[in-house]
Order: C-alpha cells, then structure tokens, then sequence
C-alpha cells in the first residue's frame, strides 16, 4: 500500500540542564532546537493534500509556544523529568498525536536537534 509523509520545520531557543549528569551539560545552558514534525496517510483528500502544510504548521508553533524562549527545567514535565531532547521529543508526541491525528492522517514521528550534529528520533 503506498503511503505518504509530510514534514515541517520549526525552530525554537530554550534553556536547559541536566539533573544527574555528570558532564558540562548540568549546568545551564542554551540551544536553538530544530524541529521536524513527519505526518503520515496512506489516501489523499478531495483536495489531493495528505493534510495541509497550514495545519501541520499552525500546531507545531502552538506546541513550542509554550517552551520557546523559557527555561525547560521550570516548565511541566520537565521540572520533574530531565528536558533530554529525547523527553522533548516524546513529549512533543503526545502533545500533537491528539491534535493532528483524525483517523486518515497521523503524526509518525518527531525529530528534535540540539546542534547541528546531534538529534534524536521519537515514533511509538
């Protein structure tokens, strides 16, 4: 069966650091964090769009609004789970699955980078 995914980009600046960590990464410090946002459908719509890039859009900035320029360490879950970019990458999941998923499109997978080196992939 085909299949299609989408992706759209998003960024966001946040502070954190590292409880427990033994390493320059306890201490606090900053990223701009790339995110990608990957939605997948197997039929099209009327339209022949899998889902509007608008939308995937839209939600994306709404979900980051709430870390974007803020100590992650301070904001739910992360004041009692380390703000890894794997826990906001997993979180960012649950977070937009509800959103975007309506039984023909769902989201696949979130990747979150801390650097232009390093990132990590979230899919359930």
């Amino acid at each position: 069966m085909a299949r299609f995914e989408l992706c759209c980009k998003a960024h966001f600046s946040a502070a954190h650091q590292l409880r427990g960590y033994d390493g320059d990464c306890a201490r606090l410090h900053g990223h701009n964090w790339h995110v990608r946002l990957y939605v997948e459908c197997a039929q099209l719509d009327a339209l022949g769009m899998g889902i509007d890039y608008k939308i995937m859009k839209a939600e994306l900035k709404r979900a980051l609004a709430q870390w974007d320029h803020y100590h992650l360490n301070d904001v739910p879950p992360f004041d009692t789970i380390n703000p890894t970019s794997e826990n906001v990458a997993a979180e960012l999941y649950r977070i937009l699955a509800p959103r975007i998923n309506d039984g023909r499109v769902r989201v696949s997978r979130i990747e979150i980078a801390e650097t232009c080196t390093a990132s990590v992939t979230y899919w359930p």
